[in-house]
């Protein structure tokens, strides 16, 4: 990193909604409410998907990976975000506010490839159901997780390290609530064609190529669930995969608004509420998606409550 003391602030200054005071207070209530939601609603997928035998199925492996990522997706920006909605000072170290851009850019890209790969489990369990258990084996399973992970890995050192090469000049007040690779670009005192050009490039690619191979994927699948004379099959296979096109139309939105035209002539505030929606909305929508959708996740659900309520009167 090249960098010398002028061009790298020992502190950032998250701006945040600091333009609007009277919102921070309602603003603080409300996250720290949605943190919550995320926290014991991916936590309770992630126990209930290891815990209960019913639920031994790639399906619900990629889907207490997908949770995972969104508590480390949240906790990497939300509770810096509350320290400075809480109180008048909104800093960040600049090593905080380089590791978070780092995960933050790690987590997102890994998302995209994890959702990508969920549409081709439902794709193989779905139209190639005799298959799908010699396909969808348990080494499959884990060599597809391991790809999305090193795949995100490898945006945020490409994105990140371009990012965190450039000179600021002494510009320490970020315009947003947590340190962002498009946000630092625009703080640079140098031209920055090459940065923007390659997050475009690097953004379309982590974007807008899973989301082809997912809507192709439930092109396969409507097509083949059209094919099911049984109403009730009919139901059942667009009830498992409602879920995830919901989950995915959610991330997907917002991203492909920073990422892909990072250049666009977005407001700030607008902005803001995209870095918002993709940071902490979607992980809180996620469980609840998947377990109001889902009567297997349902049942497991209230036999770990029921277990835990019976456990509770016995001592």
């Amino acid at each position: 990193m090249n960098l010398d003391n002028a061009s790298a602030p020992e502190v950032f200054i998250l701006l945040g909604f600091s333009n609007h005071p009277w919102l921070e207070m309602p603003l603080f209530i409300m996250v720290l409410v949605a943190y919550i939601c995320t926290l014991v609603g991916n936590i309770s997928i992630i126990v209930v998907s290891r815990v209960d035998p019913h639920l031994d199925s790639p399906m619900y492996f990629f889907l207490s990976n997908l949770s995972f990522l969104d508590l480390c997706f949240t906790t990497t920006t939300i509770p810096q975000l509350l320290l400075n909605l809480w109180g008048p000072d909104k800093s960040i170290s600049y090593g905080g506010c380089v590791t978070q851009f780092y995960m933050f850019h790690f987590l997102g890209a890994t998302e995209c490839i994890l959702l990508a790969v969920m549409s081709l489990d439902r794709y193989i369990a779905i139209c190639k159901p005799l298959r799908y258990p010699a396909i969808m084996h348990q080494r499959l399973c884990i060599l597809l997780v391991a790809v999305a992970w090193i795949s995100g890995l490898a945006n945020s050192l490409l994105q990140s390290t371009l990012t965190v090469q450039l000179p600021l000049c002494g510009n320490n007040k970020v315009d947003n609530f947590l340190c962002e690779v498009p946000v630092m670009i625009k703080m640079s005192c140098v031209d920055t064609t090459f940065n923007i050009a390659m997050l475009s490039i690097v953004g379309t690619f982590y974007s807008l190529v899973p989301l082809s191979l997912i809507l192709i994927s439930y092109g396969f699948i409507v097509a083949t669930v059209l094919r099911i004379r049984s109403l009730e099959g009919k139901k059942k296979a667009f009830n498992t995969c409602g879920s995830h096109v919901i989950v995915v139309s959610l991330f997907y939105g917002p991203v492909i608004i920073m990422y892909v035209q990072p250049s666009a002539a977005n407001s700030q505030d607008k902005n803001k509420l995209m870095s918002l929606f993709y940071s902490l909305v979607t992980p809180m929508l996620n469980p609840f998606i998947y377990t109001l959708r889902n009567k297997d996740m349902k049942g497991a659900m209230r036999r770990l409550l029921g277990s835990c309520h019976l456990r509770t009167e016995q001592t």
